[in-house]
C-alpha cells in the first residue's frame, strides 16, 4: 500500500480485526451526541474555537485553498466524566451565512445537537480513517482525550460534510479506545 493510500479517507470501511469494535461508531449516520447522551452524563469541553488553517486534506474536502483561514472548533465529548471523542469541525469563511453565526454562539453546546435538530442540514457521505502520528489531528486527539501514558499507535476517526444552503462544515470525530470499553 502506498503512503498516499494509507493516508486517504475511505467511504467504504474495510473489515478488519482492528476496526471491528469501532465499526458501529464509524458507520452510524445518526447523531453521535444522542448516542453518547444515551450512555450517561454528556458534557462538551470546548478546547479551541476561532480562525485557523485547515489541514491539507480538510482544505481539499471543502474545496478551499490550503492557506485560507477557516473557522475551526475543537471539543472533547465526555460521557460520565471520561473524554470519549475528540471532535474537530471546519467551516470555510466564505460564503457567510447562518452556520457562521450558529457556530460562533454554540458555546458549550454540541454542534451535533444543532446539526441533527435542524431539518435544513444535509449530511454527506461518512469517510473513515485510521489516524496515526502522521496525521495532524492525532496528537491533539490524544491530548483532548487525556491519553499520555502508553498511547495507542492509531486512533479510529470518521468525518462527514454537513451542508446548509451554500455553506458546509466538515466534522471529524476521533474515537478514544475507552469508547468500546465504556
Amino acid at each position: 500500500m502506498s503512503l498516499r493510500n494509507s493516508l486517504a479517507w475511505r467511504a467504504k470501511l474495510l473489515r478488519s480485526a482492528e476496526n471491528t469494535p469501532f465499526r458501529p461508531w464509524l458507520r452510524d449516520r445518526g447523531s453521535l451526541t444522542a448516542a453518547l447522551q444515551a450512555r450517561g452524563q454528556f458534557v462538551v469541553w470546548v478546547l479551541r474555537q476561532g480562525l485557523a488553517m485547515p489541514t491539507s486534506d480538510e482544505a481539499i474536502a471543502l474545496g478551499i485553498k490550503r492557506d485560507q483561514l477557516a473557522w475551526v472548533r475543537e471539543v472533547a465529548l465526555l460521557c460520565d466524566g471520561e473524554p470519549l471523542v475528540f471532535a474537530h469541525s471546519v467551516l470555510p469563511r466564505r460564503p457567510r451565512g447562518s452556520m457562521t453565526r450558529w457556530l460562533a454562539r454554540l458555546g458549550k453546546r454540541s454542534l451535533g445537537a444543532l446539526l441533527f435538530a435542524h431539518p435544513g442540514f444535509e449530511r454527506g457521505a461518512i469517510h473513515s480513517k485510521r489516524l496515526d502520528h502522521r496525521h495532524p489531528l492525532f496528537l491533539p486527539a490524544l491530548a483532548a482525550m487525556g491519553i499520555s501514558a502508553s498511547p495507542p499507535k492509531h486512533l479510529w476517526a470518521r468525518r462527514s460534510r454537513f451542508a446548509f444552503g451554500a455553506q458546509s462544515v466538515l466534522v471529524t470525530e476521533v474515537f478514544a479506545p475507552a469508547l468500546i470499553c465504556a
